[in-house]
């Protein structure tokens, strides 16, 4: 087993190193628990590197691999005593993924593998148990034939739902031993039907058929979406896990389960989790049957009926809290575990780091940083900084009483209000069309993810907190509310079933509660949330750490306040032109655009002139002395004219124009690639006056603001679409000219700074001469990506899935930066700039100063600042932060 297959589980196996990069996080974590002495049943891992070689070489394997498998799988046998195929103690396997990172339900999985129609006799003589034997012999056929022979579950499905009414069952536990002999009977013809081939008897035909479908679904639909939303590249692949079976389905004292070692959703510091009696863990993550708590107190606040587990099997809890407390300690995490007790004895079937709230992220670095297990560098690097935005999710507002039609366990912070639809394409069209909805299901499954993605919450009325729905929204940040079993969803009408004989349909609206798990009919009053305790505390230490500023970018005095709320450091762009798309403003706008003369324009322009003053006044006042960097006109002017013959005789209306004088203007001013067209500091050198008004409005209002709030302001003007210093100098030249004119007029000396926008691939180049005329550079990375790749922004989404799809881009650059070549173009500009002017100040403007993974990028670049939008401070803050600890961590191995 030197290339191909590792072991874990026995002896040999123990002493190859763990790399988690080709073991994949599974593969890895049963590899660590046998060598901590947990009770792991034993198996092997083929390595992540096989997947690819699958993929390269038509769905093959390598040579020497299945003899690999064959003779680790004697190991097996040897620490087992059970032997694979016909055998007195037959041998039966799981088979599943373990991708690098986790990817809940993503992937497929095969349990009960080796039954047939021999072995499933000699396993229920090994156990004494026939009942267990024909159900594990039904599941396996089930879940081989949907993984591996392509034949939905829910032909299966709806023939058990068929026979359990037929027999007045209500579950299938209360099926006897023959009658699942018979449906066993039944779901092979039903194969045979459909497919017109019999099910496989040959127990290493059906492990290489289950190897081949687990790497299959790593290019699944589901988990391509899944990779595209994580940042998953396809070429890290997936491990196979090869496991000797244990079994949580062989009576009442026997179990299935997955805990937490901390709450997931609250962050306390308390064993969690759920599990089924009589159950194979598919049962659990499922939802089909809704669990009982691990815990005493879980059950107690869950308001469950049934046994806790630590009532039901004192003997295994205490093990399984025990192992518990030694995972969390050696991991130095919150542990993610799944584990099944065979007949009283436990078994730990994988442990990785659990997928949490992000106010649970939070509590629980801080109280581990607090108990000592990490330090606050750790903490901060704990919490995924993109899922901050959950905490500025609302919630409803406190003594709200409305119409509740039903509750159910919360399984994923935030209140939402919106349209229910009950299948994820319903989800993705509503979408499409702007509609808010929340995805009604009756328990979703990894095929629902994409409905999951376009919908703002997600319902279902079977499963619990690690049902495939809790989970894949808890790591979305999507409010979701799960096991509300007061509801039912007829599939067939489309009708949700609450409370008091309350219907839904389709397109009614309902707002649900996934921190206290209500739902709640029609729209409900909600409210911001106290951004204190934990978070502020973990932006403080964030804070401390980290050495780029974090700015917003605003144009409203609203946005201002927001963000300044949220920890802003300044203003990164004021995008000037969003301020005169209003009433009187766009009107103004317009004249001043249509004028033919200067002495038109410059009348137009002094009647925006206070109006402009009155925001950068409200803008410098609200930052209170901090940075506002604001942008010089740049859009086309095509963008403030009107489009349809409805609006240009509106427009022409208004202005007291002929209508064919105002076409005749608008034909004038047309352009064909208006992006690249006459914008920017083009127009500033055509239309001098415009970028004259703007600079006396920030000037004026800057000494105004000084004078109310005693805070020196220092305006940063920033001229728009440079790409030669002749531009810049031109355009700085007249912002000069204003700011002698408006000193003299006040009798009051002002700082002020003229920087440029780098987000023209000349700029980028050139930026060595640019420096000597700038005083800071702002890259401004949405246009730059544009002009790298010569994409539009607002048709790319077009195409660009297809190409994550095809694996010819691993994620979007418009949303993530291309570091080698529009981050190649930001290295060379901020290299060159400084290298003419050493301190020269570089931030970034685009959206991707709010985008963690990028935000480490510039961190790399050595930026003064990034600037995002105002609800991606925190993201900002915190990302920025965690970039400044790797970086000396790297700096550190070096």
């Amino acid at each position: 087993m030197a290339n191909w297959v590792y072991g874990f589980g026995f002896s040999e196996a123990e002493e190859h190193e763990i790399d988690r990069n080709r073991l994949g996080g599974k593969g890895a974590s049963l590899a660590e628990m046998a060598r901590m002495g947990l009770p792991v049943p034993p198996g092997l891992t083929v390595v992540s590197d096989v997947c690819l070689y699958f993929y390269e070489h038509g769905k093959t394997f390598p040579d020497g691999l299945k003899e690999e498998v064959a003779r680790g799988l004697k190991k097996v046998e040897q620490a087992t005593g059970k032997l694979f195929g016909l055998s007195k103690r037959p041998l039966l396997l799981s088979v599943r993924s373990g991708s690098r990172v986790s990817m809940p339900g993503m992937m497929d999985t095969v349990l009960n593998l080796g039954l047939n129609d021999e072995t499933v006799q000699l396993l229920a003589e090994d156990t004494g148990d026939a009942r267990f034997a024909w159900d594990s012999y039904r599941r396996f056929i089930q879940m081989y034939s949907d993984v591996a022979l392509g034949l939905d579950q829910e032909f299966f499905e709806e023939l058990l739902e068929e026979r359990l009414s037929e027999l007045g069952h209500a579950y299938e536990t209360q099926l006897t031993a023959g009658q699942l002999e018979d449906i066993v009977a039944s779901y092979k013809e039903l194969l045979e039907e459909e497919l017109g081939e019999a099910f496989p008897q040959d127990p290493y035909e059906q492990l290489w058929g289950a190897i081949s479908a687990v790497f299959s679904s790593w290019t699944s639909a589901r988990a391509t979406t899944y990779r595209a939303l994580h940042n998953i590249p396809f070429e890290w692949g997936t491990a196979v896990n090869i496991q000797a079976m244990v079994f949580g389905n062989l009576g009442n004292d026997s179990a299935t389960g997955v805990a937490f070692t901390r709450n997931p959703s609250t962050g306390e510091k308390a064993l969690y989790g759920e599990f089924l009696v009589n159950a194979q863990g598919e049962d659990v993550v499922a939802g089909i049957r809704t669990p009982q708590s691990v815990t005493e107190p879980g059950r107690i606040a869950s308001g469950g009926e049934k046994p806790s587990l630590e009532k039901l099997m004192p003997e295994a809890f205490r093990e399984l809290d025990t192992v518990s407390a030694r995972l969390e300690r050696h991991y130095g995490d919150m542990q993610d575990m799944e584990f099944t007790i065979e007949r009283g004895r436990l078994y730990m079937l994988q442990t990785r780091s659990g997928k949490r709230a992000a106010g649970a992220a939070m509590k629980i670095a801080m109280d581990m940083a607090d108990e000592g297990l990490i330090t606050r560098e750790e903490a901060i690097v704990r919490v995924d900084p993109a899922t901050l935005d959950q905490m500025l999710h609302p919630t409803i507002k406190p003594g709200y009483k409305g119409t509740q039609i039903g509750s159910g366990l919360p399984a994923s912070p935030g209140a939402v209000t919106g349209e229910i639809v009950f299948t994820a394409e319903e989800a993705i069209s509503a979408h499409a069309e702007g509609r808010k909805v929340i995805l009604v299901r009756t328990e979703t499954s990894p095929e629902d993810i994409h409905g999951m993605t376009a919908a703002i919450g997600v319902l279902t009325t079977r499963g619990g907190m690690t049902s495939h729905a809790a989970v894949v929204a808890r790591g979305m940040g999507v409010p979701c509310v799960t096991g509300a079993g007061n509801m039912r969803v007829d599939r067939f009408a489309n009708i949700l079933h609450g409370l008091n004989g309350t219907m839904l349909h389709p397109g009614d609206t309902v707002t649900i509660d996934g921190a206290t798990g209500r739902v709640m009919k029609g729209a409900a009053p909600t409210q911001k949330p106290a951004l204190s305790g934990d978070f502020q505390r973990l932006m403080e230490w964030a804070d401390d750490v980290r050495r780029m500023k974090v700015r917003t970018n605003a144009d409203t005095p609203g946005d201002a306040r927001a963000a300044r709320d949220f920890g802003a450091e300044g203003i990164g762009l004021c995008r000037t032109e969003h301020m005169f798309f209003e009433g009187d403003r766009i009107r103004m706008m317009r004249r001043m655009i249509l004028a033919e003369t200067e002495e038109g324009r410059r009348q137009a322009l002094d009647q925006l002139l206070p109006m402009q003053r009155a925001d950068f006044e409200e803008l410098f006042a609200i930052m209170h002395g901090l940075p506002v960097t604001i942008r010089l006109l740049d859009p086309p002017l095509h963008e403030f004219l009107p489009k349809t013959a409805g609006e240009v005789e509106d427009v022409a209306e208004a202005l007291s124009m002929e209508t064919d004088a105002l076409r005749h203007r608008l034909d004038a001013l047309y352009e064909f690639n208006p992006m690249l067209g006459h914008r920017g500091c083009r127009l500033a050198i055509s239309y001098p006056e415009i970028a004259e008004m703007q600079a006396r409005a920030i000037f004026e209002a800057a000494i105004a603001a000084a004078r109310a709030t005693g805070e020196p302001i220092v305006p940063e003007i920033m001229v728009p679409l440079v790409s030669l210093r002749a531009e810049l100098e031109y355009v700085k030249g007249r912002i000069d000219a204003v700011a002698h004119a408006v000193m003299e007029e006040s009798g009051m000396e002002i700082s002020y700074l003229v920087g440029t926008m780098v987000e023209l691939p000349r700029a980028a180049l050139r930026a060595h001469e640019i420096a000597e005329t700038a005083a800071f550079f702002s890259l401004g990375t949405n246009d730059l990506t544009q002009t790298t790749f010569g994409l539009s922004r607002d048709d790319a989404p077009g195409f660009l899935g297809t190409y994550q799809k095809k694996g010819i881009i691993e994620r979007d650059p418009f949303i993530s930066l291309d570091f080698d070549g529009v981050g190649e173009l930001m290295r060379l500009a901020t290299e060159r700039g400084r290298q003419t002017k050493p301190n020269l100040q570089v931030g970034i403007c685009g959206e991707h100063g709010g985008d963690p993974v990028s935000i480490r990028f510039c961190e790399g670049l050595a930026l003064d600042y990034v600037s995002c939008s105002p609800f991606r401070v925190p993201t900002a803050r915190l990302a920025a932060a965690q970039a400044t600890v790797r970086q000396a961590e790297e700096a550190g191995r070096a």
